[in-house]
């Protein structure tokens, strides 16, 4: 499994280790991953995802899981969040096209 967020799309990033002589060695920055259940209203059950401790942060700043996806540009998200943002839009296409009957 990739080390990289389903939401924003945070990865490893290099750099170097400097030691107090100046002495370079090469090393990686992990991003703080985190398993998490997020909970869909308009699915109506939790969907897991790997993401950062700030994606986290994001969705709940934006009002939850629903919302961010629907409220983010397709182009900003990754192909697993997309993914999800679809199986959103089919949901309440369905949920519309009911209550309109």
């Amino acid at each position: 499994m990739s080390r990289r967020c389903q939401i924003t799309g945070k990865g490893v990033l290099t750099g170097n280790n400097v030691s107090h002589a100046n002495n370079k060695s090469r090393r990686r920055f992990l991003p703080n991953l985190q398993d998490a259940s997020l909970m869909s209203e308009t699915l109506g059950s939790s969907v897991r995802m790997r993401v950062t401790a700030r994606g986290l942060r994001t969705i709940e700043h934006n009002g939850g899981l629903d919302a961010f996806l629907l409220g983010t540009a397709n182009r900003k998200l990754p192909t697993e969040a997309l993914v999800i943002k679809r199986r959103l839009q089919r949901a309440q296409a369905k949920k519309q096209a009911a209550a309109s009957v």
